[in-house]
């Protein structure tokens, strides 16, 4: 039971989120070259620093949890577990974890976590969360961390491939993180945290979220015609992206009832960046001097001219 809390207290299911998309951009970068040992230590030390930042936001965040139907049941706040404990939980697994990454990747994944720790437990559970309406945009940052620090794991460089994850899954916080509060309104009234549907209303929230995954949608594609990704990729980023704006686009009937909605879109996020993160690993695109995603790339491609 005791080891039950100290795993809670970590948010697994976050870790796991974290987990697949890291192996999406590690993957990515190696482009069939793929080195084992490396990629283990960059999945244990992210893993690792993920579930230090959730301890440690379980920490911060123990009296809004205890407003919050969602979050009432979270171990600090039942006392299961003492805040000095999960605290210290937190820091051993933080040093733990960028010791990983410091020690079997590169600097450049190191600093990609350290930033993202940064942001995600300083910037925004300490101040951003609570104080302004922009907190979602500033955590987003660390949330879209992951799959960028497994991309430079292998790259060692924060090149355009980078640069078009880290903007990827930036915008696709936005419309997740909206839903999430738009379904869970009485929730962060509750807890007066100051999030878009809360401050302005939502349909403010609505108008957003169709905006945030148009944006999306163009980036998702940048990878594809960057010549990062090939066609599979693309077919599954415009399938997702697409259906992903009907979902939201329907919110604007009369007859929608917003949290069943809200949670309708929250739901299929996961399944767009999951698929996108499984695609970009599998149909990668073989270095070549070209600029559009080519036939012969991705995984088939590379085993091809394995056996060949």
């Amino acid at each position: 039971m005791k080891l039950k809390r100290y795993l809670q207290v970590t948010k697994p299911g976050i870790i796991f989120g974290n987990l697949i998309s890291t192996a999406g951009g590690f993957l990515l970068a190696a482009r069939g070259q793929v080195d084992l040992g490396l990629l283990l230590a960059t999945i244990i030390g992210l893993s690792l620093v993920v579930a230090s930042g959730c301890s440690l936001n379980n920490c911060i965040d123990r009296d809004i949890d205890s407003k919050m139907a969602r979050t009432k049941n979270r171990v600090l706040v039942t006392g299961a577990m003492s805040f000095k404990a999960a605290f210290w939980h937190g820091i051993v697994l933080g040093i733990a974890g960028f010791g990983t990454l410091w020690h079997w990747t590169n600097p450049l994944a190191f600093a990609c976590a350290l930033f993202g720790f940064v942001i995600y437990v300083g910037v925004y559970s300490l101040y951003m969360k609570r104080k302004s309406v922009y907190g979602t945009l500033v955590g987003s940052l660390s949330g879209a961390v992951p799959p960028v620090a497994g991309y430079c794991a292998v790259s060692g460089q924060f090149d355009m491939g980078a640069a078009i994850l880290l903007l990827m899954f930036c915008l696709w916080q936005m419309p997740h993180s909206y839903a999430i509060a738009i379904f869970r309104f009485k929730d962060y009234e509750a807890a007066n945290i100051p999030v878009l549907p809360v401050v302005k209303g939502v349909s403010a929230a609505k108008q957003q979220i169709v905006l945030y995954i148009l944006a999306f949608a163009v980036a998702t594609v940048m990878l594809a015609f960057g010549g990062y990704a090939g066609y599979g990729y693309l077919a599954v980023a415009c399938a997702t992206s697409l259906w992903w704006l009907k979902m939201a686009l329907s919110g604007y009937k009369s007859s929608t009832d917003d949290r069943v909605w809200a949670r309708q879109v929250f739901f299929f996020s996961i399944i767009t960046i999951t698929a996108l993160s499984v695609m970009m690993a599998v149909d990668f695109q073989i270095p070549e001097l070209c600029c559009t995603p080519a036939p012969g790339s991705g995984v088939l491609a590379a085993l091809g001219k394995l056996v060949a």
